[in-house]
């Protein structure tokens, strides 16, 4: 699936890219970027959060980032605040830009909301990843990572969901 048009993601240079979408009755009406930001990161599941402690373990034997790595600090949720390996880039009232820049890549994370029927309290959720690469190491970085991230993002969208309904 395409970056959605009314993305902050589109028109950026990438490398690789992916978007999942789901539709969704939601029982409520105003929800805001930064509440989709706090359930991005409280609504995966156990076996997601083992992986991620994995992928630390192995990656900070080649000096890249983790999240152990940055500072602790309450999160706000606006742009510039630190998310444990994340840092909010941009926002909007209805999507948040999530990312990082290390040595090897850099990747955003956008989470949009849409209103697609107001009256039936319809939704629609689109979490959409980019990736630069920055070298030939990023490339081989995210060579054994994308089956991962394909399985990964789809968990996330509908544990998101299914904090929203």
């Amino acid at each position: 699936m395409k970056i959605p048009e009314n993305s902050l993601l589109n028109n950026q240079n990438f490398d690789y890219a992916d978007s999942f979408e789901k539709e969704f009755v939601s029982r409520e009406n105003h929800i805001n970027s930064s509440e989709l930001g706090k359930l991005f990161f409280s609504s995966g599941s156990g076996w997601i959060k083992k992986l991620f402690s994995f992928r630390n373990k192995i990656v900070k034997v080649f000096g890249l980032k983790t999240p152990e790595d940055q500072e602790k600090k309450e999160v706000k949720y606006e742009p510039g605040d630190q998310i444990g390996l994340f840092k909010v880039i941009n926002k909007t009232n209805n999507e948040i830009i999530i990312g990082e820049d290390d040595k090897h890549l850099n990747f955003q994370v956008s989470l949009l909301l849409d209103n697609e029927d107001s009256r039936n309290h319809k939704r629609k959720l689109t979490i959409t990843t980019i990736v630069k690469y920055n070298n030939w190491w990023g490339k081989l970085y995210f060579f054994p990572v994308k089956p991962f991230h394909k399985l990964i993002v789809p968990s996330m969208l509908n544990g998101i969901i299914k904090n929203l309904q």
